[in-house]
């Protein structure tokens, strides 16, 4: 009896924490449905270099920067309520834009201006979702289930995006840019009516919160290694389409799809063991999980074998944003947790801001083939930041 009760207890604050997910499903959805996209019609329909592609992509995470520190004290102040009601109005704001963008493809720097644009709300829009769900479903289940929330919030996110993007590229293919538009105007509507409909709730600590800067001052060691993390996944969502064209492969979409499956698959068979190893050590196996699969896509002879390179990276990088993620929330007080995983999550922005023109400018001087080691190497760098956190774990 008591086993059955427990196992209850345990499928209840599961589905909590997945009702607040889903917002971030809602979110990210409307992200990955462009995301194969965005990069052929800038390059090959507009007629832009690759360096001018990924700036416009990843221009979305410099917004999403600036807007995780809002989203943080938003949070902590007000609830998670109006941070995600923002994100989503700015979704529906995106869908009208990317609609205009791709109906004024014969004016290519206005259709790019719109594109800028657009990419600017959806970085808003990613900035207040992205930490927001886990806050309230903490809220909700309390802090002892931290880890899984920022476990589902990833799933759901993936997950969307596994969808999203194979889906965007049909939809285009049969109905037109149009229809992406549209269906990304549509999630985001039906995110914000969900999100209007859920109790707001609002953290009650007495603790002095500070300023977000001294949070970011603190979770820098984790975001760090994050950072570094995630220049295999910002190679692969930016750049895996223009890749596949230039080895002459089709089905590039195929890749994302792979590598958030496995992603997916990893939060949910390895969640639980971050309380049993501890988190540096699981984002350290990760990162080098996550090599092994670049590194696999760098000498890739075929498409099968970049398949598996992609899925192999999408299972390493899994774990490593809730293995350091609850790191660093331990490293703040209650009074300031929405802060510390808006912070956190900055790291995530930055790196993915950073891949679309660093990892351009590697494939206009160098080719593209050398876009894949050079990925492979940042990653690297991002193992040796887990040792000298494992050390000085060990030495305090």
């Amino acid at each position: 009896m008591l086993s059955k009760s427990l196992q209850k207890a345990t499928q209840d604050y599961r589905f909590q924490i997945a009702s607040y997910a889903i917002l971030t499903f809602y979110g990210y959805f409307t992200i990955g449905l462009s995301l194969a996209v965005l990069p052929i019609f800038i390059h090959e329909t507009l007629g832009f270099n690759t360096i001018i592609a990924g700036a416009v992509i990843g221009s979305q995470y410099i917004m999403t920067f600036f807007m995780r520190a809002y989203a943080g004290t938003i949070v902590d102040k007000k609830g998670p309520k109006p941070a995600i009601i923002i994100s989503m109005i700015c979704f529906i704001l995106t869908g009208i834009l990317l609609w205009a963008a791709f109906s004024n493809s014969s004016s290519p720097l206005l259709a790019l201006s719109l594109l800028a644009v657009s990419r600017l709300l959806t970085g808003c829009g990613e900035g207040m979702v992205g930490a927001s769900p886990i806050n309230w479903a903490i809220l909700r289940v309390g802090e002892q289930h931290t880890s899984t929330a920022i476990s589902y919030n990833g799933i759901f996110n993936y997950s969307s995006m596994a969808i999203g993007a194979p889906l965007g590229v049909l939809i285009s293919l049969h109905l037109g840019n149009w229809s992406i538009a549209l269906l990304t105007t549509l999630v985001g509507l039906i995110g914000l009516i969900t999100t209007i409909n859920k109790k707001a709730l609002y953290a009650m600590s007495k603790e002095v919160r500070n300023s977000f800067f001294s949070v970011l001052k603190s979770v820098a060691p984790f975001g760090t290694g994050l950072a570094l993390a995630g220049i295999g996944f910002g190679t692969i969502s930016t750049f895996i389409t223009l890749y596949y064209n230039y080895k002459g492969w089709e089905n590039a979409a195929i890749c994302i799809t792979c590598f958030s499956t496995m992603f997916v698959l990893g939060r949910f068979v390895l969640t639980g063991s971050i309380n049993k190893i501890g988190g540096v050590k699981i984002a350290l196996y990760s990162m080098l999980i996550e090599s092994v699969g670049l590194l696999l896509i760098s000498f890739a002879p075929t498409p099968f074998v970049t398949i598996i390179g992609a899925a192999i990276t999408g299972l390493g990088f899994s774990m490593v944003f809730p293995a350091l993620g609850v790191e660093a929330v331990k490293s703040a007080s209650s009074a300031n947790k929405g802060a510390a995983l808006g912070a956190y999550g900055l790291f995530i922005d930055i790196s993915l801001g950073i891949s679309g023109p660093l990892v351009g400018l590697v494939a206009k001087q160098f080719g593209m083939n050398y876009i894949f080691p050079f990925s492979l190497i940042l990653v690297l760098s991002g193992v040796v930041v887990c040792i000298f956190l494992q050390k000085s774990k060990r030495n305090s």
